[in-house]
């Protein structure tokens, strides 16, 4: 497993953590940067997927929302929604990372550590997510709402 899907498996337990057990996002990050555990320091790109994630935390809820369909963002297991918002980010906000790479490493963090059914969902939702990210940039309109997400994470 290379240094970024390491890191990408570590902001997932940031954020899992923080949603199983209703804690501000900010404030586990922070707590898991000072008392790592047992666990290595977290990776500098782990933190920075986090604190990204926290900083569009809106306009990346209201494109899950968006695109998926017959699904709440409530709904979907936990695991899921982390991986989702780690690779909208991705997709969305860092243009370091291919889209097609954010949704690989979503879809094997889903794959080892979710449902069965999770691997599809969560690669259709962030195709259609990278599809009108593509789209945005190719025309200048966006197909996502930028308000009403659900969910906050300094809640």
């Amino acid at each position: 497993m290379g240094a970024r899907s390491k890191a990408r498996k570590r902001a997932l337990d940031v954020l899992f953590e923080a949603d199983q057990r209703g804690l501000n996002v900010t404030q586990a990050l922070e707590a898991r940067i000072a008392d790592p555990g047992v666990a290595t320091p977290l990776p500098e790109y782990a933190i920075q997927l986090v604190t990204g994630v926290v900083d569009h935390w809106q306009e990346i809820e209201a494109a899950m929302t968006a695109h998926s369909q017959g699904w709440t963002i409530a709904r979907m297991p936990a695991v899921d929604r982390a991986a989702l918002r780690l690779a909208t980010w991705e997709i969305l906000f860092n243009d370091d990372v291919p889209a097609a790479v954010a949704i690989d490493q979503a879809v094997d963090l889903v794959t080892d550590l979710s449902t069965d059914e999770s691997p599809g969902f969560v690669n259709g939702v962030l195709g259609a997510i990278a599809a009108s990210a593509d789209r945005t940039s190719n025309h200048g309109a966006s197909d996502v709402p930028l308000e009403g997400g659900a969910g906050d994470p300094l809640d």
